[in-house]
């Protein structure tokens, strides 16, 4: 059984790893700052002895490397960071700050204290507004956001690291992840969120544009296990990976079983498309079959349909 340290351990995607990690018998360090994560979101982690949480800032200089240097891991998933597109738009240095020099430092401890495998929290805003479906690793990069351009330094920055110091890396190029614990009260939450929000209030959503955009939505019990392998998995080469279902979903057919289960919630509007929206995202997922042996199984219905029960 393998030591992870996960940074943005309270957060959606880091309490689930946290929570499979430990199903699966390792041992986990957990580190947040709780700038967006909650404690909650660890409650029944915390109740193993095999988990232990630091409450710390990753980006202050030469906290993690301490705290590296002390528990030892075996592997770090590093998903703290500034997770909103808009956010970064509006802040630009405060994404630098937390979405690239904080990487340096994560890449750092690493190699400073000997652990041999990173797993990074990429993302799929690194290929833009793509319009070859469905979009592969080896599809052109355009990010056109600071978030995205940052999340593509950051590759870069670890697969350096991990050539020139031998650790592993592994890149996970994240899609459109939802399901329980994301913050639906954020401005910068997923839709899917959003829409649950909006139908346990007994209101309506808009969506702007005919609804027939598309994403690959992908659940977070998903991601999580795909993190799990990503950091424990022996024998796996360093490389990038999306995380998808390579499955699309119109906002539409998300719309329909919200309808299902609230019956008496207000017609969907339909409002203008707003500048610069992406209409299509999917993902090709076969990439993260071949280097890691996942692939997605949660259908965004099951997904769903968890998701508004457990409300």
């Amino acid at each position: 059984m393998a030591h992870v340290l996960v940074t943005g351990a309270a957060g959606f995607i880091g309490s689930h790893t946290v929570d499979q990690l430990l199903a699966a018998g390792h041992t986990v360090t957990g580190v947040d700052n709780f700038r967006t994560g909650r404690r909650a979101n660890l409650a029944a982690a915390l109740t193993s002895a095999r988990c232990s949480l630091h409450e710390q800032d990753v980006a202050a200089p030469g906290a993690l490397a301490a705290l590296v240097g002390a528990t030892k891991p075996d592997a770090i998933i590093h998903l703290a960071a500034l997770v909103s597109v808009q956010e970064s738009m509006t802040n630009p240095d405060l994404n630098y700050s937390l979405n690239i020099h904080t990487t340096h430092l994560v890449a750092e401890a690493a190699r400073l204290n000997g652990v041999r495998r990173l797993v990074f929290a990429s993302s799929a805003a690194i290929y833009g507004d793509a319009t070859d479906l469905p979009i592969r690793e080896s599809s052109e990069k355009k990010p056109i956001s600071p978030y995205g351009a940052a999340k593509l330094a950051s590759e870069a920055i670890f697969l350096g690291h991990g050539a020139a110091f031998g650790i592993t890396v592994r890149c996970q190029r994240y899609f459109n992840v939802f399901g329980p614990r994301q913050d639906p009260a954020s401005p910068y939450s997923g839709v899917i969120s959003i829409f649950d929000r909006r139908y346990r209030e007994g209101k309506g959503v808009t969506i702007f544009g005919d609804g027939q955009q598309t994403r690959d939505f992908i659940s977070v019990h998903d991601v999580a296990r795909a993190n799990v392998l990503a950091a424990t998995r022996p024998d796996i080469p360093s490389g990038v990976a999306n995380i998808c279902t390579g499955r699309s979903t119109s906002l539409l057919e998300v719309v329909g079983v919200f309808a299902r289960h609230y019956p008496a919630a207000p017609a969907v509007v339909l409002a203008a498309p707003r500048t610069g929206d992406i209409v299509h995202s999917l993902g090709a997922p076969e990439e993260a079959e071949r280097a890691l042996g996942f692939r997605a199984t949660v259908s965004v219905a099951t997904g769903l349909g968890e998701l508004i029960a457990a409300g």
